[in-house]
């Protein structure tokens, strides 16, 4: 992770990271990095990240 990252950015990277399953888990952890999620939050967003989440979830195909 790099230092000077958004907690918003993060919260990007940790949903296409694969190792999330939800939202609420994503935020946990970005308080676990010191991050804070109160930028994480709005019905467009929550829905971008669970998409993210989803896509990062489906099996690779190749």
């Amino acid at each position: 992770m790099e230092n000077n990252i958004t907690p918003l950015e993060r919260a990007f990277e940790l949903a296409k990271s694969g190792q999330f399953t939800n939202v609420a888990d994503i935020k946990r952890h970005l308080g676990q990095e010191g991050l804070s999620s109160e930028q994480v939050t709005g019905r467009t967003l929550m829905n971008q990240l669970r998409e993210l989440i989803r896509t990062a979830a489906e099996p690779k195909s190749g």
